[in-house]
């Protein structure tokens, strides 16, 4: 069986390349994927919903940085994992789920680069969506094969595109309204706080990018200080773009307008403001940003999927197919991710996402606070504060969609069910034998 070692290279990637690795991933699901999902649930408050998130997402980040302080490691979350709970089904099932939520993130941002680049020709349903969606990913997998440089050069490179775009059109948009938030709901639903906490599982998956950057850790220069720098700088870009947008889209449309419009609410505000060209302008906007973005998320869960099964966490099966591992979970990746932009669409795409995403977030909280905190130096408080917040969000979350969409809720309990009873029929227990090797 051939390794992939040779491609984790120590000190590969600069505090810079880290924290663009990062925002990259981020700005492409956050900001074009879900402002309009954030402002059906939290109506004309929902600018607030990021900055909940993104306090949300720092205490989340304190678990990560601390592992990760303790040992660098290319192994990332799976990492965090097998050190609490050691070799058993929780830490493997909890990994899968966080390689899930990264195939569906990917789905997420795919089927979002179709709604946008169809825009201008008054297509927003029917079969070209998924299409097109299926068509990025497959684009996506094919510069994925030509290596980790190649990947690593074009994050840095649309990173900067993206957030230099996506902060002008926020400031043009923001002078052209004269600074004047017009998101007001008055013939919609009105808003509750179970709305607006709901909300926020969709803007903490906005912020769940940072996990790329644990993700790589062994590769990043001087890593026991840099990674925890990448994680909170990135963190620090995004709320500063997410929030400069959110005021944006507010200045130029109602809320009503804002959700009528959620899978493409960017490109909708463009256009009151900042005309035609804008419009267009947006548009091109969109589909660099989520074009990256679906190529950072191949590249991230290929190569988490890919120390799964080098840890021994998941099986594996060539299916015939030659090369290496890293190939073989590409291809896996990919189908999964299209299946997924072929069958559902944006809202849903999000909320299975945030279901997953929120249940793993938890079981690293709780396994570095019972297990761990000791040994990396952890405050106890700020363990059980990030775990609070996202049970808390969680219950709000399922709470809502049992009442907007009881299916999402069914689908994400039988597939998280799966993840772990599929895992516990592979591993020996629940809770296996802790080791010191990490990868």
């Amino acid at each position: 069986m051939e390794h992939d070692h040779e491609k984790f290279k120590k000190g590969s990637i600069s505090l810079i390349g880290a924290t663009a690795m990062g925002t990259g991933v981020m700005i492409g699901a956050g900001i074009f994927a879900l402002t309009g999902q954030v402002a059906q649930l939290a109506g004309p408050l929902f600018p607030f919903a990021f900055i909940v998130g993104a306090i949300i997402t720092g205490f989340s980040a304190y678990s990560y940085i601390k592992m990760s302080n303790a040992w660098p490691s290319s192994g990332g979350i799976a990492m965090i994992l097998q050190k609490a709970y050691g070799s058993g089904a929780i830490a493997a099932g909890a990994a899968l789920l966080m390689a899930l939520s990264m195939v569906i993130s990917e789905s997420l941002v795919a089927r979002t680069f179709a709604t946008y680049v169809l825009l201008p020709f008054d297509i927003v349903s029917g079969p070209l969506v998924p299409i097109l969606a299926v068509a990025v990913i497959v684009f996506a997998f094919i510069v994925n094969l030509s290596g980790n440089r190649s990947v690593g050069i074009f994050s840095i490179i649309m990173a900067v595109v993206k957030i230099g775009g996506i902060a002008l059109f926020g400031i043009a948009a923001l002078w052209s309204s004269g600074f004047q938030f017009v998101a007001q709901g008055d013939g919609l639903t009105e808003f509750r706080v179970t709305g607006f906490v709901a909300s926020v599982a969709f803007t903490i998956l906005a912020f769940k990018g940072f996990t790329t950057i644990t993700n790589s850790g062994s590769e990043i220069t001087d890593p026991h200080r840099n990674v925890g720098r990448a994680i909170m700088t990135s963190i620090l870009i995004c709320v500063i773009v997410y929030l400069l947008v959110a005021f944006a889209v507010g200045s130029s449309l109602s809320i009503e307008e804002i959700v009528a419009a959620k899978d493409y609410s960017l490109a909708e505000a463009a256009e009151p403001a900042l005309g035609r060209f804008g419009f267009y302008l947006t548009v091109i906007l969109a589909a660099i940003a989520t074009a990256s973005g679906v190529l950072a998320s191949v590249f991230a869960v290929s190569r988490m999927l890919a120390m799964l099964t080098d840890m021994k966490m998941i099986p594996h099966s060539h299916f015939g197919m030659s090369g290496s591992i890293r190939k073989h979970t590409l291809v896996y990746t990919v189908v999964i991710a299209s299946l997924l932009a072929i069958f559902f669409d944006i809202g849903r795409i999000a909320s299975l996402g945030a279901f997953f995403y929120l249940v793993m977030d938890m079981a690293v909280h709780w396994g570095v606070y019972r297990y761990m905190r000791v040994e990396v130096g952890a405050a106890a408080p700020v363990l059980l504060l990030a775990l609070f917040f996202d049970a808390f969000v969680l219950v709000a979350f399922t709470a809502i969609k049992l009442k907007t969409d009881p299916m999402i809720v069914i689908y994400a309990i039988v597939a998280i069910a799966a993840v772990f009873v599929f895992e516990r029929s592979y591993m020996t227990s629940w809770i296996g034998e802790k080791t010191n090797h990490t990868h």
